[in-house]
Order: structure tokens, then sequence, then C-alpha cells
């Protein structure tokens, strides 16, 4: 009994050591990085990951980056980038103390880095032991993950603050709840800038060839600020830097029985206010239009998020609703019984994607939109690959100019001189989302 005792000592002993070596190794690896940008939110943190990357590439600053969203990405400082390799293909937030590792092998400037963490106990780990990020992002405060951050969106506020840095710098476009984001700074001394988005110009944003909210280029804009890059160049690294896997994105298809197709996919935007934020600004700027039509995947680990997005189909006012994915009852459920009738139900998660794609393909009237709504993976991901088979329509209208309406504060109020200073503007309009015309990347 004695022995087992002392080899028990003897173990724990060892483990505790290793920890300690290896907690001190990951430090040393931190402090190699003077510069490091926590990107933490609820919707768009890949994208403006990406943006705050080429955003400092463009100011030859050594920028490492790494994202978790649709596909965890590592980034190099050639804007090169290999996927994230996970074990099991299971996420940890332990993984990140490799990515510091790597990191840490380019000497680099900065490293941005997508938080990895929902529960809220987790990103502060994440903050103050792994990463200890000099600069914080807080992009937004939406609607998801209540049950481990909320039940309310005060209490998400709350839960995302505790990826802000002690003393350090926290640049956030919530304007909702941003009196709670400043009281959650004061109590970790932490200074936070409130972007306004509409200081980004309708014509910067037509610079991208990929679809971008103005908040997240007036965060990125922000971060580069602060690290000494100014404005034009910072622009020009993120026209050029690669757009996510899972950003918002329009394409045209020619169908088997040749009718044209617009297809908006929007799974990214998988909680219900960004959503409809998204599909109104499409068509808003012409990107998709009607006749409209809606496929909701549904997943049986998100059934309360299947209902929400049965929910807001009249606010969509689809021609036709396409359920797949399983279980379908969810989303029908939710959907008001007035537009039961527009209910095209091809769920099933044993159903073969080919033949799903062929039944709703069938189903839809000659030059439409469709849009893809909900969350991505299980029957999404099938119908996704299946719809990139499809020739593209090379004779739709390829150019068509976004609306430029005055920008609310294209001009600063006077005796105001720094953008970032200025506080946000509470204002009620949605984000602008712009398709670039033509596609080729503005040089």
């Amino acid at each position: 009994m004695l022995f087992l005792y002392c080899v028990l000592v003897i173990c724990c002993a060892g483990l505790l050591l290793a920890g300690i070596v290896e907690q001190r190794r990951h430090y040393i690896s931190l402090e190699q990085i003077p510069v490091r940008v926590l990107v933490n939110g609820i919707r768009g943190k890949s994208s403006i990951t990406r943006l705050c990357a080429g955003a400092l590439r463009g100011g030859n600053l050594v920028t490492v980056a790494k994202t978790t969203g649709t596909a965890a990405r590592f980034i190099h400082p050639d804007a090169t980038e290999e996927p994230v390799y996970r074990k099991f293909g299971l996420a940890n937030v332990v993984e990140q103390i490799g990515i510091v590792r790597r990191a840490a092998v380019y000497r680099p400037d900065a490293l941005v880095i997508e938080c990895m963490a929902v529960m809220p106990a987790l990103q502060e780990i994440n903050q103050q032991k792994l990463i200890r990020s000099t600069i914080g992002v807080l992009c937004n405060v939406r609607e998801d993950h209540l049950a481990e951050m909320g039940p309310t969106l005060d209490d998400v506020a709350r839960s995302l603050s505790r990826s802000m840095p002690e003393g350090g710098i926290c640049v956030t476009a919530e304007r909702d709840r941003l009196a709670i984001l400043q009281e959650e700074a004061d109590k970790r001394n932490c200074r936070l800038i409130a972007v306004d988005p509409e200081t980004v110009s309708d014509e910067e944003l037509r610079g991208f060839s990929w679809f971008t909210f103005k908040e997240n280029v007036a965060i990125a804009l922000a971060v580069a600020d602060l690290l000494g890059v100014d404005r034009e160049t910072a622009l020009q690294g993120m026209w050029e830097a690669p757009p996510d896997p899972g950003v918002l994105s329009v394409e045209r298809y020619r169908t088997e029985d040749d009718k044209r197709l617009r297809f908006a996919n929007v799974f990214a935007a998988n909680d219900p206010e960004s959503t409809l934020m998204n599909v109104r600004q499409l068509l808003d700027l012409g990107a998709i239009r009607r006749p409209l039509n809606v496929v909701i995947n549904c997943r049986p680990d998100r059934v309360e998020r299947n209902g929400q997005m049965g929910a807001i189909v009249p606010d969509l006012a689809p021609d036709t609703v396409f359920l797949i994915g399983h279980p379908t009852k969810s989303a029908r459920d939710g959907i008001p019984g007035h537009w039961q009738g527009r209910i095209v139900d091809l769920g099933g998660d044993r159903r073969d994607p080919e033949e799903l794609t062929r039944d709703l393909l069938a189903e839809l009237p000659e030059d439409s939109s469709l849009v893809a709504v909900g969350n991505i993976h299980g029957q999404g991901e099938l119908f996704l690959d299946c719809l990139a088979e499809l020739p593209e329509d090379e004779e739709d209208d390829d150019a068509f100019t976004p609306p430029a309406p005055e920008g609310r504060f294209a001009e600063l109020p006077e005796g105001v001189e720094d953008p970032w200073a200025w506080p946000a503007r509470m204002s009620p309009d949605s984000p602008t989302l712009t398709l670039r015309v033509p596609r080729q990347r503005r040089r």
C-alpha cells in the first residue's frame, strides 16, 4: 500500500512539474510576439481576423493569424494558409498553445487570433492564460449560445467581456450594449474604442472582391491605426486579403433544366438577426432578387435554432421554404400557420444529397434566387457541394452598381480630428454590404 501511495505521489508531482514547464514554455512563446490581437464576439470573428491580419500585412508588419469559424486556418505571414489539424476532428481551446508556438517561430510583429471558447470560464482562461492579448476585439453581441452565455443579451455581453485585456485596449462595433461593455472595460482598466461603421465609405467597400460589412472594416482600421498603419495602406492590405471559406457569397448557376439561379450562402450568419440583416442587404443591393426562395438546414443539436429560423420566414417573405436536414419538424413548427402551404419538406439525415438537390432545384421557378440559412453542418455542407457542381451562369448580369447614398457621417464633426476617438453613433441603420464591381481585385 505504501508503495502504491509513493507511486501516486511521484506521478502527481511529475504531472505538476510538466504543467509548470509547459506553462513557462508557453509564456516564453507569447513574449516573442509583442502584439497579440484576440478577436471575440458572436458574428464575423473569422472575417475580422482576416481583415486585421491583411491590414497589418499591408503595413509591412510580420503578421500571423488563426481563424476558427467555418474552417479553422493557420495563416502565415505571406498570407498562405493551411487547415488546423485536429485529432478526431474535435476542437479544443488547448490547440491555442500549439498555434502560439508555431507563430512564435516567425518572430512576428503581431498575432491575430480568433477566440474559440464559448463557455464564459473558458473565455477567461483563453485570455488570461493562453493568449494574454494586448488588443482585444469584441465585434458584436447577438442572440446565440444563450445556453452557455445567456439567458439575456446583457449576460452575453458580460460573458464576452471576459476576453478584454486587463490594462489593454478593446475595439468594438457593438452599439446597443455599449454601456455594459464600457462598464466591464472599466473594471479591467481597459480602454474601450467604439468604432463608427459610417466612417467607412461605400467606395472603400467596393475595393473588396467579396462581401463584408462596414463594422468589420472599421474594426480592422482601428486595430491598424493603433499599430501605426495608415488608412490607405491598411485598406490596400485588406483588399488583398483572402476571404474566409464561410464568407457571405452569391453565386450564379444554370440548372440541368436550364433555369437561372442566384444562390446566396448565408449559413455563416446562423442567428435570426444576422440572417435577416444579410438577406435584406443582398436584396437592397440587387445581388439577389425575387422570386426569392429559402432553404433551412436543420440539425438535431440545434433544435431551438431551427425553430428560430422558421419564425423569421414571414420577414423573409419567400415564395417557397425548403426544409432539409433533421429534424425538419423543429423548423416547421416555428413557421406561422398561414405560411405552411409554401413549405417543401426534403429533410432526412440519410437522404442522398444529389437526389435532394435535384428535387429542390426542380421546384424552383425560372430566374429566381435561393438563400440558404440555418447551420452549414450536416446536410447543408453536402447541399453546397452538389450546387458547386452546377455550371456557372456566364450570361447573368455580372455588373451591378450598389446604391451609394450619402454617408450619414461622411465628414467628422467640427473639431474632431481622430475618427477613432469619436464616439460610436447609435444609428438604427443596418450595416452596408457591397459587392465590388468589377470582380478583379483593386491594385
